[in-house]
């Protein structure tokens, strides 16, 4: 369930006690530079700190943590900066010369008509833009506390996930050996007391078996040529038992070496054949192993067993498990009540498993380069509306007859438009995002010749 975002009590007292600890820091730094330290000095300077602190921190404070209620940082970045940006300018412009008024006019005695004038105007400038820079460093240190939330919430979300799906399929490749063993027992079992000696080679081929399972159990995958050459021995063992009541047909070769398979899959399907079918020299059981686009196909005639109850169908459902938390290829499974085919995907290249471990993936790498690239922006934004107010108050106070203020603020501005533009993935020729379009079909290229399925 959704929890709604609200502006709480707990926010507010917050935002209180920030602007509090900006009055003090600015008085205390006005303080020592214009060496007010008389007693109504002091209180002049405190006073007019907790103005622009409680005007501006506070109340930019409150705009912001209500503009969160109505866009969130993470899902509606775009509308979310546009708001702030609009709501910030509206806010700001009439609460700074509010206060520029009252301080200027009221405390000072400057005349209401020198306020609107070219020099107060610019000094009312430096201070709009100013408390600019302040506002948007709040905004950027919004959508980094959001952020860091988003990103902690979805890396801790990804690791349970990536460590439940590897318990998975760790449990479900530990099914197969203790599977294995008892039925392979079985048959030796019955193998002791009808053919001694059969049962002394079945014991030498059931050791070389074991040892490939004992090798394999721990991989995802393995070459298809492999899981093939152990199918056709352990064939030749439950041929040892039923002499003529199986009949096979596996290829000697693949037709791509590169070809995988999730392993002992083959063994479970082949079993779960003899467990399920009459195997007897009247009504042999036929199984055969072949390619087909992609696939490789295990087929066998069905002649169903009427006393094997119920079928608990593990062997399958762990086959198709293994393949679901690998490949986003399925599984196919057919019985015609003449013939039970099942086809398991052929993979080829690591690009065709989802690795869940691998949550570092592509395109959590990409959002965090973008972030760190919008934090350097951000800093780069703030640096310039603080520094340019302050070169305007100097230029103008000291040397109004030449404005030479101009040549950082165009040049230093045109660096941040076009840092602005590099970030956002704008190019004013090639147009939005040209650089990820040529890119992707670049990679699609790519993919036409190289990438199998």
């Amino acid at each position: 369930m959704e929890v709604k975002k609200v502006i709480t009590l707990k926010k507010i007292k917050e935002s209180l006690w920030s602007s509090f600890k900006l009055t003090v820091i600015f008085a205390v730094a006005f303080i020592l530079i214009f060496q007010q330290f008389s007693f109504k000095g002091i209180g002049y300077t405190f006073l007019i700190s907790a103005m622009y602190s409680y005007g501006v921190g506070f109340g930019n404070g409150i705009l912001n943590d209500y503009l969160n209620t109505k866009w969130d940082w993470i899902t509606q970045t775009n509308k979310r900066v546009a708001a702030g940006a609009i709501c910030t300018v509206l806010y700001i412009i009439p609460v700074v010369m509010g206060i520029n008024y009252f301080v200027f006019v009221v405390f000072q005695d400057v005349e209401s008509a020198l306020f609107f004038q070219s020099r107060m105007m610019w000094i009312n400038a430096f201070y709009i833009l100013f408390s600019l820079a302040v506002a948007t460093f709040f905004h950027a240190r919004g959508f980094m506390i959001n952020w860091k939330a988003s990103v902690g919430k979805e890396s801790t979300k990804q690791e349970i996930v990536a460590k439940t799906e590897t318990a998975k399929f760790e449990s479900l490749k530990s099914q197969i050996d203790p599977h294995f063993l008892f039925n392979s027992l079985n048959v030796l079992t019955s193998l002791i007391g009808e053919n001694p000696k059969q049962a002394e080679r079945f014991t030498t081929k059931l050791s070389k078996v074991y040892r490939y399972v004992l090798e394999q159990r721990n991989k995802e995958l393995i070459p298809l040529t492999e899981e093939l050459q152990f199918a056709r021995t352990y064939m030749e063992l439950l041929q040892m038992r039923f002499e003529e009541g199986i009949e096979f047909e596996i290829p000697d070769e693949t037709s791509n070496e590169e070809l995988k398979i999730v392993p002992l899959s083959l063994q479970l399907l082949l079993e779960n054949a003899v467990k399920h079918n009459v195997v007897s020299s009247k009504k042999p059981l036929i199984l055969k192993i072949f390619e087909k686009d992609g696939v490789l196909i295990i087929e066998n005639n069905v002649n169903p067993k009427e006393a094997v109850g119920k079928s608990t169908k593990v062997g399958l459902k762990n086959i198709t498990d293994r393949y679901r938390l690998l490949t986003k290829r399925n599984v196919a499974i057919i019985n015609d009540k003449r013939t039970f085919k099942v086809s398991l995907p052929l993979l080829t290249k690591n690009n065709n498993i989802m690795y869940t471990e691998d949550i570092q993936n592509s395109s959590y790498v990409r959002a965090v380069e973008k972030v760190e690239k919008l934090k350097e922006f951000y800093q780069n934004i703030i640096s310039y509306c603080i520094v340019i107010p302050f070169l305007v108050f100097i230029n103008l106070w000291f040397s109004p007859q030449f404005h030479w203020f101009w040549f950082p603020m165009f040049g230093w501005g045109i660096g941040v438009l076009f840092h602005g533009l590099d970030v956002y993935n704008y190019n004013p020729i090639l147009g939005r995002n040209w650089e990820s379009k040529k890119i992707n079909e670049l990679m699609n290229e790519e993919d036409d010749t190289s990438n199998w399925e």
